[in-house]
């Protein structure tokens, strides 16, 4: 693995064979050398200190892979080893596991924020020819076009039924606006919330949660 900000790469198995720690002495040696700009002594600590990482994923393992989680967690240590500063009296081992734990943290607060989102471009279908059909090309089909979304494998007609069904009033609505859908004008989340007087990301909430529905929806029809 490679850290893109520190030009330094190392490489772990399933196994998690990693280096054995450094001695307190070895340690403190390196510690200075890292001190004076000795790039050599940073990659040192770094790999004599992976075995850190592999003992904080432990923790969070249930959550997710362990072996991504320690690629996760090895970034954290690179950046903890290149700023950590000895001359404020904090543990090197003490330092290098709170930025781990802090990367690994972020990595899986962001996994958990994006994991239910459901996307315009996410694939639903495929059509004939194996391309993949998305939320997008149903929703953008038109009254007139019916006959090309049944070629794609699907009616137009049932997206509004769905839409009729599924959707709450306030949720149709923002989709209609959104799309222009019904011959209505398409328009911005942010123009949307000055017409219903509310603000712009719960106008993205509505709308995330109205595509979702519709992309359960419609994936049940298959």
């Amino acid at each position: 693995m490679s850290d893109n900000n520190s030009g330094y790469t190392f490489s772990y198995n399933s196994s998690n064979s990693f280096p054995q720690p450094l001695s307190p002495e070895e340690e403190e040696k390196y510690i200075q050398l890292l001190k004076n700009g000795d790039a050599e002594a940073r990659n040192i600590l770094i790999e004599r200190n992976l075995r850190l990482v592999a003992h904080i994923v432990k923790k969070y393992s249930a959550a997710k892979d362990s072996e991504d989680l320690i690629s996760i967690g090895a970034i954290g240590l690179i950046k903890g080893i290149s700023s950590f500063n000895p001359d404020k009296n904090t543990r090197l081992a003490t330092y290098a596991a709170r930025c781990i734990e802090n990367e690994i943290l972020m990595h899986l607060r962001a996994t958990k924020k994006y994991i239910n989102d459901v996307y315009l471009q996410d694939p639903i279908s495929s059509d004939k020819e194996g391309n993949e059909i998305t939320i997008l090309d149903v929703i953008s089909q038109t009254g007139e076009t019916v006959s090309d979304a049944v070629d794609l494998g699907f009616d137009i007609k049932s997206l509004y039924e769905n839409m009729k069904t599924c959707l709450k009033p306030q949720e149709k609505l923002v989709i209609e606006l959104r799309y222009g859908l019904y011959g209505k004008e398409e328009v911005t989340q942010r123009e949307i919330a000055k017409l219903l007087g509310i603000s712009r990301s719960y106008v993205s909430r509505i709308e995330k949660r109205a595509i979702k529905k519709l992309h359960t929806a419609m994936c049940c029809e298959e």
